[in-house]
């Protein structure tokens, strides 16, 4: 079994409901098991700003499957939600869910790197992380309280 970290977002639609399908997908995977999951988090949209702001959440997953083997499993969680891939980059969607971390892993070829090259850049991801895993180590970069502590979290906020 292994230790992974995925995050989740939306903009369009109704994005609590779609986080929350989400999280239940991820639950149904083969002998896979959600251990936590964060707070949600509305933040400005990344990359493209004339979209609505987004709705960002970390699941903390103990499963069995192979780094790519679940990337294929959230792509097609992703397209049950109606993700329709091709678009704009960082543009609107239904749901975003991106592999984060595999502790012990480090994957770089065409379709996947471990971890996430950006994780370090982006507030929407080191926020909702920091609530599962602030000493979570990325190897290379340091543990994610630190990374949060660069990060500019202006605009930002915690949904009750």
């Amino acid at each position: 079994m292994m230790r992974a970290y995925v995050a989740l977002g939306s903009n369009l639609g109704d994005s609590r409901q779609q986080l929350l399908h989400a999280l239940e997908a991820l639950a149904r995977l083969p002998d896979t098991r959600v251990l936590a999951h964060s707070r949600f988090y509305r933040t400005p949209p990344w990359g493209m700003h004339d979209q609505p702001d987004f709705l960002n959440a970390v699941a903390v997953l103990e499963t069995p499957l192979p780094p790519h083997d679940l990337l294929d499993a959230l792509l097609e969680i992703e397209r049950h939600a109606g993700r329709e891939r091709g678009g704009e980059r960082w543009g609107p969607r239904t749901l975003d869910l991106d592999l984060l971390h595999v502790a012990g892993k480090t994957v770089s070829d065409e379709r996947l790197t471990l971890p996430h090259p950006h994780i370090a850049e982006r507030a929407f991801v080191l926020l909702p992380l920091s609530d599962v895993a602030p000493d979570l180590e990325i190897p290379g970069q340091g543990n994610v309280a630190d990374l949060l502590r660069a990060v500019d979290t202006q605009g930002c906020e915690v949904l009750a």
